[in-house]
Formats: structure tokens, C-alpha cells, sequence
């Protein structure tokens, strides 16, 4: 006989139980004039507003409350910053205001958007394609898929944004690149993207080293910058291709791209290496560089100088009536949204439809994902005019009050030339330390190094080195600013220490340092820091204002490449001392 705890028994007795017909749950069956039974038909269900609100409170608040914990800290700063330090007030804060909430919401639309429609795509191709496609078709379609990811990436839009803070006068290669050349510019860095997405499955295949494929990389990446960093008209354009290498590695472009890869990979039989998915970051950082590089070059040999000038000239003659509406505000945010995302979906349906011959799976809410994408990708765009970029350009343009004389700070400067200096170059610092540290993006990394690595390299050591790395970074791209440094003088030297950094490392830590990088630029931190470099390099005069995120992406490479060195000394260290001591235990009479 089984024993029954007597808490149970009582309570089963306490137990009220009613016997309710099954009859009475079900409807009354009605029947036809020629006595067949006709089908149910239950009526709708009634839900109210209110209904409705309940029901996606507890849903949407969560989501909210995650985007808007990665802008709200961002603009609060700036805006405290410029007010008690600077000592002026936000200029059209009310608009500013009303673009922050539209990154929000566009942001949070956009990220389920993708979770919901996208995701699942990449997914489902990464699982099919390789069984059901030869290996160079396989390529093929992620190849095509890295430069449809590049064109879907919410931060892209801003280098267009940015074209409009630069003076064709100038920096003409510059101008022509951000304005005539927009569209050519966002596919080159595309076709960087395909090929690094190609490399990198190839690479989760075969098993290759990270190691060499780094070396190879760097090796015209240093070359053909040093080419141009003797070109004084091409100079400038440095910066702007080594930010669009820290534009891709976004919330679409990796997740889908990785998705794939190691999909291919398991597919394959080659996927089980816990740090098989590490590694593709670091390659669609450095291949969209190349590409901008050899861009720059073919419109230098296309057109001169002073025809960009005297193009330039004529388009600012044309009268605001003759401009089209979808090449203006709204309608350009607009636009741009819808071009970002649906030739990507039209892309994924036609190798799903046509080469796997496979039906969608769920495309209710697939469809409903993709709409929710498209929303937020308009939303997100026009926040980025109205609120993001209007912010991260007006502080940017006030900073260099602090230390020097310009017309939009009164009474500048502000402070002595040191003390000055000191807080510009510390607001920026603290910017990119607070900015990344707050990144959830790093905090999943942080997570996955430390279960990858035993515990021997803490998520909290990770989180640090690159904020620290970020924040300096950052820090130094200002400096390049108010100095007038010349970029290749700061990334050349950065790339050949991380290449040192990169010989004496073992490869998890080559794997992790590399592709940290890539979380520091999300949606909201890349347009903001553009935007607020292009802002201070107009405010000193500057030809130019980027290579803030470059540096912000070198920062932490050398950062988590030294942390790992010291890691593994640690390590080691205490490896030699307890073979010593055991030594000693063996030994008893020494």
C-alpha cells in the first residue's frame, strides 16, 4: 500500500469536485432541411480597448524599457552636460524631445520586427540550404544576404545624415562620396560585408585559424591607407572608411549572418567548436573598409575636385520647390526605411519560394514581423533627423566652447586652454566608457567569454576592457579634431600594435578581443557619435569630423588583447607555482 504524506490527504478531502456533462460544453447540434448536420460557427471574440491594453502592457513595457534604457541615458548626459558645463540650453528641445521618443519606439518596432519576421528566415535558410543547394549556390545566397543586411542596418542611414554636415569646399571626395555617391557607397560597404560573410562561413567549415585571416585582411587595409594618407585630398576621406566598418556589425547584420553561417557549418558537421560563431564580426569590419578605400579611389579617377565643387554649387541653387518630395524630410526618412527592408525580404522569399522550394513557415506572423520591421525603420529614421543626430550635432558643435572662442557659446571660452581641453576631451571619454558599459549587446558577450573560458576571463573584466577601450577611443578621435591630427598618424600605429597584440595571443582571446569591437556600435551609440564629431570639426573648423568610431573600435581590440595577456600570465603564474610547491610537498627534505 502507498504512503501518503497526511498534508496531502487532507487536502485532497477538502477537495471540491463538481461532474459537469460534456454535453453542456458543447453547443446544441442543428441540422439542415435534409437532415444533415451543419458545422459550428463560434461566434467572434468581443475585446475592447481596454482588453487590448492589458493584454500588451506587460509586453511592450519590457521592450520599451529596453530601448529606452540604451537612449534615454545617452541624451540625459548631453543634455546635463551642455546645461551646467556649457552653460547654454538645448536649441529646439521640444523637437529633439519628440525624435529621442520616435528612436524609441522605432527602435523597439524594429527589434521585434526582426526577432518575429527576419530572424526566422535566416534561420530556416541556414537549416535548408545546405541540404537542398551545392556549396557555391550556398555561398552565393550569403553572399547576397550580406549585402541585403547591410542596407537593412539602422545605423547606415545615418552616414547619409552626415552628409550634410560636410563642406564640399573642403573635403570634395568627402561630399561627393555622402551625397552623389550614397547609394554606391552603402553597397561597396555591402559587398565588403557578402565577401567577409563568405570568408567567414568557408572559415566555420574548414576550421581555419581567426589569425591569418586577420593578417591577410590588414595587409591592404594598411597598405592602401597609407597610400591615400599621402594624397591630401583622399586623407580625408580616412576616417569615413574606417567608420563604415564599425557601421555593419549591427542588430541585423550579425544575428542573421551568424545565423546562417553556423547553420552551413552544423550542417556541415563542423559547427560544434564552442567558438566557431566568433569571428565574422571582425571580418565585416575590416572587408567594408577595403571597399570604401577602393571606391574612393575609382571617383578619384572619375571626376576631379573642382567638379564636385561646381556640381555641389548647382544642386544648392535649385529652390526648395524643386526638390522631390520623397528627397526631402519626411519623405526621404520614409523612403529609405521601406528600401532598407523589403528588397531584403523580396530577396529571402525568392530563395525560399524558388531555389528551396519550401513553404514559409508561419507567414501570418512572419508578414506581421516584416510590417512591424518596415514601421520601425521609418520611425527610427526620422527620430534620427529630428532627435539623435540634431542632439549629438548641437553638443558636438558646443563643446570646443569650453576651451576656445566660437560664435554659439557666449562669453567662450569658458575655461583656461588646459582646464578646457581636459573637459572636452573627458566628456568624450566618459561618453564612450558610460555608453558601452550600458550596452546590452557587451553584458551577452561578457556572459559567453566567461562560460567559454572557465571562469578565468570574468564577464565583468571583459565589460571594463572594452568600455575602457571605447572611452579612449573615443577620447583620442576627439583629440584628432581639436588637433588636426591626421587619422592614418593614430589607426596605422593602433592596427600594427593590435597585429603585435594579435601574434602573442593565444586564439580564444584573438576570437573574443576582435570581435568585442563590433558590440560597441549599435544603433543608437554610431549616428550620436557621428554625429557629434561632425558637429565639433565644423565648430573648430575642421575639414573633417570622423574617425571617432574607428578609434572607438581599436580601443578595445588593444584593450582585450592586453587584458588577455596579463590574464594568461596571471594563469600561468600560478600554474608554475603550484608545480613548485608540489615540488617542495615531494621533496620533504629540501
Amino acid at each position: 500500500m502507498e504512503r501518503v504524506p497526511f498534508g496531502s490527504f487532507a487536502r485532497e478531502l477538502n477537495v471540491h469536485q463538481d461532474r459537469i456533462s460534456y454535453n453542456a460544453l458543447v453547443p446544441e447540434i442543428t441540422y439542415d432541411a435534409e437532415g444533415n448536420e451543419l458545422p459550428h460557427r463560434p461566434e467572434a471574440l468581443g475585446v475592447g480597448a481596454g482588453d487590448i491594453y492589458r493584454l500588451l502592457r506587460p509586453y511592450l513595457s519590457v521592450r520599451f524599457i529596453d530601448q529606452f534604457r540604451a537612449v534615454a541615458p545617452l541624451a540625459l548626459y548631453l543634455v546635463l552636460f551642455q546645461l551646467f558645463i556649457l552653460r547654454e540650453s538645448v536649441q529646439d528641445a521640444w523637437v529633439i524631445s519628440a525624435g529621442l521618443v520616435a528612436v524609441i519606439f522605432g527602435l523597439m518596432l524594429f527589434m521585434e520586427g526582426l526577432k518575429v519576421g527576419l530572424m526566422p528566415f535566416g534561420e530556416s535558410l541556414g537549416t535548408s540550404l545546405p541540404a537542398k543547394a551545392s556549396l557555391a549556390t550556398v555561398l552565393i545566397v550569403v553572399f547576397l544576404l550580406g549585402i541585403g543586411v547591410t542596407f537593412a542596418e539602422p545605423a547606415i542611414g545615418a552616414l547619409q545624415t552626415a552628409g550634410s554636415l560636410v563642406s564640399v569646399e573642403r573635403a570634395p571626395y568627402l561630399y561627393s562620396l555622402l551625397t552623389e555617391w550614397t547609394d554606391v557607397l552603402v553597397l561597396s560597404v555591402g559587398i565588403g560585408v557578402g565577401l567577409a560573410a563568405v570568408l567567414g562561413t568557408i572559415r566555420f567549415i574548414y576550421g581555419w585559424s581567426l589569425k591569418p585571416l586577420i593578417y591577410i585582411t590588414l595587409v591592404p587595409v594598411l597598405g592602401i591607407s597609407g597610400y591615400m594618407a599621402f594624397e591630401p585630398e583622399l586623407a580625408k576621406t580616412l576616417g569615413l572608411a574606417f567608420d563604415c566598418g564599425a557601421v555593419t556589425t549591427g542588430p541585423v547584420t550579425v544575428p542573421l549572418v551568424l545565423s546562417l553561417g553556423i547553420g552551413i557549418a552544423s550542417a556541415a558537421g563542423k559547427g560544434s567548436d564552442s567558438l566557431s560563431g566568433f569571428g565574422i564580426v571582425t571580418l565585416a569590419s575590416l572587408f567594408p573598409i577595403i571597399a570604401v578605400m577602393l571606391l574612393t579611389l575609382y571617383v578619384s579617377l572619375q571626376t576631379t575636385p573642382e567638379q564636385i565643387i561646381a556640381a555641389a554649387a548647382q544642386m544648392q541653387a535649385m529652390s526648395a520647390s524643386e526638390i522631390p518630395w520623397y528627397e526631402a524630410t519626411p519623405g526621404v526618412e520614409i523612403i529609405g526605411g521601406i528600401r532598407a527592408i523589403v528588397p531584403l525580404v523580396i530577396f529571402l522569399l525568392l530563395v525560399m519560394l524558388v531555389l528551396l522550394r519550401e513553404r514559409l513557415p508561419n507567414p501570418k506572423i512572419i508578414g506581421f514581423g516584416i510590417f512591424l520591421c518596415v514601421l520601425g525603420m521609418c520611425v527610427f529614421n526620422l527620430g534620427l533627423s529630428y532627435g539623435l543626430s540634431k542632439l549629438g550635432g548641437q553638443s558636438g558643435g558646443l563643446v570646443p566652447g569650453a576651451f576656445t572662442a566660437i560664435d554659439a557659446v557666449r562669453g567662450s571660452p569658458l575655461y583656461f586652454l588646459t582646464l578646457g581641453l581636459g573637459i572636452a576631451i573627458g566628456f568624450a571619454w566618459l561618453l564612450g566608457f558610460g555608453a558601452t558599459l550600458a550596452e546590452p549587446a557587451l553584458n551577452a558577450l561578457g556572459m559567453t567569454v566567461e562560460n567559454l573560458t572557465n571562469g578565468s576571463f570574468r564577464k565583468s573584466t571583459l565589460m571594463y576592457a572594452v568600455s575602457l577601450g571605447v572611452g579612449c577611443g573615443i577620447a583620442l578621435g576627439v583629440a584628432k579634431i581639436i588637433f588636426n591630427i591626421p587619422i592614418a598618424v593614430l589607426l596605422i600605429p593602433g592596427y600594427l600594435i593590435a597585429i603585435v597584440l594579435t601574434v602573442l595571443s593565444n586564439e580564444e582571446f584573438v576570437n573574443i578581443a576582435w570581435d568585442s569591437a563590433g558590440v560597441t556600435t549599435g544603433p543608437v551609440t554610431v549616428p550620436l557619435v557621428l554625429a557629434m564629431g561632425l558637429g565639433f570639426g565644423n565648430a573648430l573648423g575642421a575639414i573633417e569630423g570622423f574617425g571617432i568610431l574607428s578609434m572607438a573600435s581599436i580601443g578595445p581590440i588593444i584593450a582585450v588583447l592586453s587584458t588577455g595577456l596579463w590574464i594568461r600570465y596571471k594563469v600561468e603564474a600560478r600554474h608554475r607555482k603550484s608545480e613548485e610547491d608540489m615540488k617542495v610537498i615531494g621533496n620533504p627534505s629540501l
